[in-house]
């Protein structure tokens, strides 16, 4: 596959697979609400990165921690960055937080008016409508923008997901738009962006910690593991036999981001959170600077 491409093209590469069964075993949780201390006596220069960023010609976030030791990678990881389709997993932990996981069997209706480019699976159901459930799947694991919408509908908009991460402790990402308009992620415009540390520790804690009881919180694992649309992102650089559940980003401007838990076989899980952008609005998209960045942090950390 070439890493480079239009963001039209992306879109509609999320694979046509028939739509998959969220149900699954609960899955052993590792952490609670805190990682260890850092041991770090002061922040790291990382010239790796830098070298990426000329390389690339890109802007990049990274923030990641290692759940067992506490030691961090950082570099821009205060700053902001549009988080575009990474809000999808926030949208379903939202959902998972007001119901009971029975209201997930719930059929939503929508309408032909509400599809799209995006909409690689809701829109082979508008007959039917489509389960809450099954929402949850198209928006995680295909990042279907329809489904998305469907599921910050059902939680009430997105104030309502700003206010959602608020209660994890989240002060800086927001939420204004809904899909297509939050993807065109213009620099300097502050409505739907987030940190690379806010949205590492926001999926952190919906994926190892807390915030969700322990059954919910291993359907949406178990949603992010089947993720279908990273394969060339933080997946890239993690050896055979590690898991990786993960949720990607894409918009105008060369936004590519992912945010993810990696778990080395026996060891800690490292959750690893990037996020780029560019000058030029219809820059182009190189998906190997998540790559190259997420391997960095995978071999600094683990």
């Amino acid at each position: 596959m070439s890493s480079i491409f239009s963001r039209r093209a992306f879109l509609g590469a999320a694979a046509l697979l028939p739509l998959a069964a969220c149900a699954s075993q609960e899955k052993p949780a590792v952490t609670t609400s805190a990682p260890p201390p850092s041991t770090a006596a002061a922040p790291q220069r990382h010239d790796r990165l830098v070298e990426l960023e000329r390389e690339f010609d890109a802007r990049i976030g990274v923030y990641a921690l290692h759940t067992g030791t506490g030691a961090t990678v950082e570099h821009r990881a205060e700053e902001r960055f549009a988080f575009c389709s990474t809000f999808k997993g926030l949208a379903a932990a939202a959902v998972l937080a007001r119901h009971p996981l029975s209201y997930l069997d719930t059929v939503v209706r929508y309408g032909k008016e509400e599809l799209l480019k995006s909409a690689v699976v809701t829109s082979k159901h508008v007959a039917t409508g489509m389960s809450l459930r099954e929402l949850c799947d198209a928006a995680v694991r295909y990042s279907d923008g329809t489904a998305g919408n469907l599921l910050l509908r059902e939680v009430g908009g997105p104030a309502k997901l700003t206010e959602y991460v608020r209660s994890l402790g989240d002060t800086v990402t927001r939420m204004d738009r809904t899909e297509p308009t939050l993807t065109e992620a213009t620099p300097g415009d502050p409505r739907d962006t987030s940190s690379p540390r806010a949205l590492g520790e926001d999926y952190r804690k919906i994926v190892l910690g807390d915030a969700l009881p322990a059954e919910k919180r291993a359907f949406l694992r178990d949603l992010l593991e089947r993720n279908t649309t990273g394969g060339q992102r933080i997946r890239a650089k993690v050896p055979a036999g590690w898991t990786v559940a993960d949720k990607t980003g894409t918009g105008d401007y060369g936004t590519l981001n992912d945010i993810g838990i990696v778990w080395p076989p026996g060891g800690a899980p490292v959750v690893v959170a990037v996020m780029s952008s560019k000058a030029a609005k219809d820059a182009e998209y190189k998906q190997a600077v998540v790559a190259e960045a997420a391997g960095y942090v995978l071999g600094k950390l683990t």
